[in-house]
């Protein structure tokens, strides 16, 4: 524990791969095309071209300034595994010694058979999804992985020493949920003091195996939304870090607390206690106030945002690291959070316009500016006086080219009134829907999206070569929404949507089709698991030049009588889900996104769709942190919905989404926004949400998701006719509706066709169940 903390250093970076090499050798292997062999030798590349890939941009090969980040599927997963905090469906899935094998790893994030893979939430406020733990007083903790020093001695053998990055303590108990068997009241936080030992037992086995210091990530600690009080959390670190500073052979310890501020009392008890380094975001976050116990620590400023893509202010960072120097402790520099959250180079996207692309930092480019601090911190300001004149030239290009503010735009969003936020009463609209599209009780629908076959990739990507015309790719479109249209009907579906086969991405597709957003070729983004996503980037001020989604919406709605529902995206998860400008408040930018949609949705009633759904998935996800916070977020997030969706007619069923998330702490913003129905995510967390929903009184239409669709395991009608019968018995029938959790885009037709003809089984079992005893 002799070894000083680097000057520069970031906090995790990108794992997928450049070209998504994991996602696809890992799926290889899920398929059987790839051997298990195989698959750990293409994790091996990665890991290795990611380290001389961090050198290459200026991190050091010997002192710690490497993160070890690499994950198969999920960092929390990785160290549930680790401690042998599985859940005991999976307990058959163990090695004859105890060991939890990539083989099981797997099935615990994705399921098999009748065993339901663990739940899914988002981690903290971004897009990125995690396993959510299952812990009670039965879990068994126990060292069952040794894959975090496999990869320690990997880099060792290549001469690379690197800094593994593990989840902490506080952090996965308080992100955990309780299992089934756990008694009422229990939490997982209560068995700190069982898994410490274990915790223990690691860092033993990383020094070991050549780690001279460990990253344990612990946001939790800046938290106001879990279901710990911040003293309390506090108090848990205090006691876990008094264990693990005291343990005699170990890493030195950095604890990074990323995302937000650290509260005050968690600030204290790092301070205080027996770690090395603390790592602090100085992006979403300020300096602390002195405290107590930092004599002999490295203080780490975040100083480089590591969640969105602008190109950084040297000269603020520089301001901020003095700041923080002034605290007396010795500084680092550092990313906020680590940089899984954003594209890796810039320089992959050769197809930007250069002048936007200078304003831009990926993840390679945020590392160059990390050592450039570094030299900074290093040789003094002047040695990096070019660099920082450079980035402000870059911010000040970026705040006075053309589009960035669109005086038409602001002057249609300075007319707006309240009463372009209000539709009429809940029970007028109910009424004038019913006339206008009689339902049977119980509605089965879908969230929107069909799978996204080879097929449908493939002709997309032969009209960017141009191999085939538009109008050749619009008929096969044509053909595609007809064979889905016929699809449903067969099923037997009660209301209908296109398939979406035209989008690539539910936010991208609209970003496309709106001034003010760019897109990329390669800035892939790692949502969860095997998936990844390509955010687009808002630069300016939006507007919809014409209308996007209602060519595909007649078309479709021309093929039958039955509804068909039109689909566009909120406004609230086209920010969460894109790289937002940030010079200017979210709330100006999501109502300019709310007005293009509200034109959208006046070209939809027009063209005869009754009934349209206005996703807002990433609601709940950009909740801040920070209580003080949270009421200024849900007035303008809800503002935007309702500013989008009020101009719609009283027979127009305004629907809504909203998946992966614990709703119970938005509740009352689910009811503000107003829809008439919204469905939501319950399958993985098996319908717990449907309690929240009937103690809140909740009023409109709700649609439970009957089926994960994150998993490729098809639910039989029973389980599904369980979860609906749930909700009928807690709801009045006419609120419920049937669907699954969410699209269907990543899932294939074969289990696809299966599940929703289980769907539309149980809903008719449970319809004609409340019919018999009318």
């Amino acid at each position: 524990m002799t070894a000083s903390f680097p000057t520069g250093t970031i906090l995790g970076y990108p794992r997928i791969g450049r070209r998504r090499e994991l996602k696809r050798a890992v799926e290889a292997h899920w398929s059987g095309a790839v051997t298990l062999e195989e698959l750990e030798t293409t994790a091996a590349e990665l890991r290795r071209a990611t380290r001389a890939r961090l050198v290459e941009l200026g991190l050091g090969r010997d002192d710690s300034s490497i993160p070890e980040s690499f994950s198969f599927y999920d960092q929390v997963l990785d160290a549930a595994v680790t401690v042998g905090a599985l859940p005991a469906r999976f307990d058959d899935l163990r090695d004859a010694d105890g060991q939890i094998p990539l083989g099981a790893y797997f099935t615990a994030a994705r399921g098999d058979g009748e065993r339901a893979a663990l739940e899914m939430t988002k981690w903290f406020d971004t897009n990125y999804h995690y396993l959510v733990p299952e812990i009670g007083p039965e879990t068994a903790f126990s060292l069952s992985s040794d894959r975090f020093a496999r990869q320690v001695a990997e880099a060792r053998a290549d001469r690379v020493t690197v800094r593994p990055v593990v989840v902490g303590p506080v952090t996965l108990l308080a992100l955990a949920k309780a299992t089934d068997a756990a008694p009422e009241g229990f939490r997982p936080l209560d068995r700190l003091e069982d898994l410490l030992p274990v915790y223990v037992e690691l860092l033993s086995t990383l020094r070991a195996a050549g780690a001279e210091w460990v990253q344990l990530d612990e946001p939790a600690l800046v938290s106001e939304s879990l279901n710990a009080a911040p003293g309390e959390l506090a108090d848990a670190a205090r006691r876990a870090y008094d264990v693990l500073g005291s343990a005699t052979r170990r890493p030195a310890i950095l604890v990074a607390a990323g995302y937000a501020q650290l509260s005050a009392e968690a600030w204290t008890t790092l301070a205080a206690a027996p770690v090395e380094a603390l790592a602090l975001d100085l992006h979403r976050g300020a300096v602390p106030a002195p405290a107590d116990g930092l004599s002999g620590k490295t203080l780490v400023g975040g100083v480089i945002d590591g969640r969105n893509v602008w190109r950084g202010d040297l000269a603020a960072a520089v301001a901020a690291l003095d700041d923080l120097r002034a605290l007396g402790a010795p500084v680092a520099v550092a990313t906020s959070t680590s940089l899984q959250h954003v594209p890796h180079d810039v320089a992959d996207e050769t197809a930007l316009d250069p002048r936007l692309a200078s304003w831009l930092a990926f993840a390679d480019q945020k590392v160059q500016q990390v050592a450039t601090l570094a030299r900074g911190l290093r040789d003094g300001r002047a040695a990096i006086a070019a660099d920082i004149d450079a980035a402000a030239a870059a911010a000040a290009d970026r705040r006075h080219a053309a589009g960035v503010r669109d005086g038409g735009v602001r002057a249609r969003i300075a007319q707006l009134t309240a009463a372009d936020h209000r539709r009429p009463d809940y029970e007028l609209r109910l009424a004038a829907q019913a006339a206008a599209v009689p339902l049977p009780a119980l509605p089965t629908t879908t969230i929107g999206s069909f799978p996204q076959t080879g097929e449908i990739r493939r002709a997309r990507a032969r009209l960017v070569r141009g191999e085939i015309t538009p109008e050749e790719y619009d008929g096969f479109l044509r053909d595609e929404i007809a064979r889905v249209i016929d699809l449903q009907l067969d099923l037997g579906l009660d209301v209908l949507v296109h398939g979406e086969p035209e989008r690539n991405d539910m936010v991208q597709y609209f970003a496309e089709n709106l001034d003010g957003f760019t897109v990329t070729q390669n800035g892939w983004v790692q949502s969860y698991g095997s998936r990844a996503t390509r955010p687009s980037i808002l630069w300016g001020d939006v507007s919809r030049p014409a209308p996007i989604t209602v060519p595909w919406s007649r078309y479709a709605q021309s093929l039958t009588d039955k509804p068909v529902k039109g689909m566009l995206t909120g406004p609230v998860t086209i920010l969460a889900w894109s790289f937002v400008r940030d010079d200017q408040p979210l709330a100006d930018t999501a109502a300019q996104v709310a007005l293009a949609l509200r034109e959208e949705i006046a070209d939809l009633e027009e063209a005869g769709i009754q009934i349209i759904q206005v996703d807002e998935p990433a609601l709940r996800e950009l909740l801040p942190l920070k209580a003080a916070d949270q009421p200024g977020y849900l007035e303008w997030s809800v503002g935007a919905f309702r500013l989008a969706t009020a101009g719609a007619g009283t027979a127009t069923s305004v629907h809504t989404h909203l998946c992966y998330s614990d709703f119970a702490v938005v509740i009352d913003a689910i009811a503000a926004l107003d829809a008439d129905v919204t469905s939501i995510e319950a399958a993985r967390s098996r319908g717990a949400v449907i309690d929240d929903i009937a103690r809140s009184g909740f009023s409109h239409g709700v649609g439970p998701g009957a089926y994960d669709i994150h998993s490729p395991r098809v639910p039989s009608v029973a389980e599904m006719t369980d979860l609906l019968q749930r909700a009928a018995d807690r709801l009045p029938l006419r609120q419920v509706w049937a669907n699954p959790d969410c699209g269907l885009k990543t899932r294939g037709y074969d289990e696809t066709v299966v599940s929703l003809r289980n769907l539309v089984t149980a809903a008719a079992a449970v319809r004609a169940r409340a019919e018999a005893t009318v």
